[in-house]
């Protein structure tokens, strides 16, 4: 790894900051692939003067992609989008992106390639975002037969956009829904469930197979070591920030009304796509290797994140903390 120059795109987002970070730590120069170069800077500093450099880039650009891959030694994809908004859609950025950075890679003799996909991708789902992330993962393949195929389910950490925003409605609200097609007191009522995968585990696989011989060509599904439903994760988020907000249970058809207005949002809190996308569990089948055969042991969220919803908490009950501390 060391003196390898590895191609990062996205790599001031949430994952991607954490794997430039794992790469200059092993010795890579890095060189970091954003559409704003500006707001990447910080990346400066996980290495030494000139270790990660940053480069302006679009993965909806031929010529910037080829730029950025240009002597590469290895390229990781972490572009991903949530919800789509003017021209970034699933098919512009999951697809037509992630194929792009694959014939630009394999033209410019790039020797790795790793693309950080998702849980549940399949081209039978029915959800867009799952079926783009399905048909990224075919478009790759057809370019660089080689790659390796990330899967993770929900990521979690200090930064993650899943634990810290219930953190943030409970904080507002009273109440905090989710969504199941059981009856909620009853059996198998907590609605979808979710597998959480802490964001270091997940920047570890990606700096392991880069490094070690054996991985290309696989896909690994990266999962945490337990499986909650969305009532249990409701239930700890409530727990680790002291709030007693009332978690209700509600049909998904109900959801999917409450999604044609709350889509509209500059930042959603759900979708259509994404009302689909909940009703499937996000949990691995055990069918492809994971986070244990890649040597890496999975943290548990109960171990994380309480560190960082701690902000999240009343302020009296942060002043009692304080002063019992004394």
């Amino acid at each position: 790894m060391k003196n390898r120059l590895v191609t990062v795109f996205g790599g001031s987002g949430f994952v991607g900051r954490n794997i430039v970070r794992r790469l200059a730590a092993a010795g890579a120069r890095v060189r970091v692939a954003v559409r704003d170069t500006e707001k990447a800077y910080f990346l400066k500093t996980c290495g030494d003067l000139g270790q990660v450099s940053l480069v302006p880039a679009s993965i909806t650009s031929d010529n910037e992609v080829a730029r950025a891959v240009e002597d590469a030694d290895t390229v990781v994809n972490c572009v991903g989008v949530l919800y789509e908004r003017g021209s970034r859609t699933f098919d512009a950025i999951h697809v037509q992106g992630a194929e792009r950075i694959a014939k630009a890679a394999a033209q410019a003799g790039v020797k790795q390639l790793v693309h950080l996909s998702a849980l549940g991708a399949s081209a039978d789902a029915t959800s867009s975002y799952a079926r783009s992330k399905a048909a990224g993962e075919a478009a790759i393949l057809a370019a660089f037969p080689d790659a390796v195929m990330l899967r993770p389910s929900v990521i979690f950490g200090t930064e993650d956009g899943f634990f810290n925003m219930f953190a943030d409605l409970a904080r507002i609200f009273r109440v905090l829904p989710y969504y199941s097609r059981v009856v909620p007191h009853a059996e198998g009522g907590g609605g979808t469930k979710f597998q959480p995968v802490y964001v270091g585990n997940v920047a570890d696989a990606a700096v392991k197979v880069l490094h070690e011989d054996g991985h290309t060509g696989k896909t690994y599904e990266l999962v945490g070591p337990t499986v909650y439903d969305m009532r249990e994760i409701l239930e700890m988020v409530c727990q680790y920030t002291d709030r007693s907000t009332w978690i209700c249970g509600l049909p998904f058809w109900l959801a999917r009304i409450q999604a044609i207005f709350l889509q509209y949002l500059p930042t959603p809190l759900l979708t259509p796509d994404q009302v689909k996308l909940l009703q499937v569990d996000n949990v691995a089948d055990g069918s492809k290797p994971g986070l244990s055969d890649l040597g890496i042991s999975a943290v548990t969220a109960e171990t994380i994140v309480p560190t960082y919803l701690r902000r999240f908490r009343p302020h009296q009950q942060q002043k009692k903390l304080r002063l019992n501390a004394h």
